[in-house]
């Protein structure tokens, strides 16, 4: 097989994994990938997953990425609250919510962080379409919820007012019944606290 003819088929893949591959090659010599991966071809997004090096980088595409090389997971924290418009600045680690262990994924498409939370958590991300991929990103009240559980250091408006969210645009954006909905889930004092402290500085 030539890679020519692999592209050929698999250039739909945003990210391919090897069952990918055996699904479309049944006998397929994986020793391909090693020689295609020195020659610059693909490239290897972690162990058993890869990547053609020009397919389009869009914001989508990594989150797609994000998706399925740790799986299951959806995008939320920094990088959604960026996706919303909330925060600012870029953000350059790509960071999403699991079932399984924290881990850091070093890859040629960025660093991709993963957070560990209870499955009883993991729950309110919509499935967002590009390209006929579906893409799993957090709603901006489970972002908020998610990102105001992992940052247990916020005490008070001070640490409130220092993350720079655009204030005008989640008063416009957030639904705080649902909000308040999803607290109630987390059952945690200390976290209620803190979401107590985004509602006051929403509604000041």
């Amino acid at each position: 097989m030539t890679f020519l003819e692999f592209k050929k088929y698999m250039n739909h893949f945003t990210v391919f994994s090897v069952k990918d591959i055996q699904k479309q090659f049944p006998g397929f010599n994986r020793m391909n990938l090693y020689h295609w991966q020195k020659k610059g071809y693909i490239e290897k997004i972690r162990n058993k997953w890869y990547a053609f090096p020009d397919n389009e980088n869009s914001e989508l595409n990594i989150f797609f990425i994000a998706n399925k090389i740790y799986n299951p997971s959806y995008i939320s924290l920094e990088s959604a609250l960026n996706y919303y418009g909330i925060i600012p600045e870029g953000v350059f680690i790509y960071t999403s919510v699991t079932t399984l262990k924290t881990k850091t994924i070093k890859t040629p498409k960025g660093i991709f962080r993963y957070s560990n939370i209870n499955p009883e958590f993991f729950f309110g991300y919509e499935l967002v379409m590009n390209h006929h991929k579906i893409i799993k990103i957090a709603n901006l009240e489970k972002t908020l919820c998610d990102y105001f559980y992992f940052n247990t250091d916020i005490h008070s408006m001070d640490d409130i007012n220092e993350l720079r969210f655009n204030k005008d645009l989640l008063q416009k954006s957030v639904n705080i019944k649902k909000l308040c909905q999803y607290t109630k889930l987390f059952s945690s004092g200390n976290f209620e606290k803190r979401i107590s402290l985004l509602k006051k500085f929403l509604h000041d």
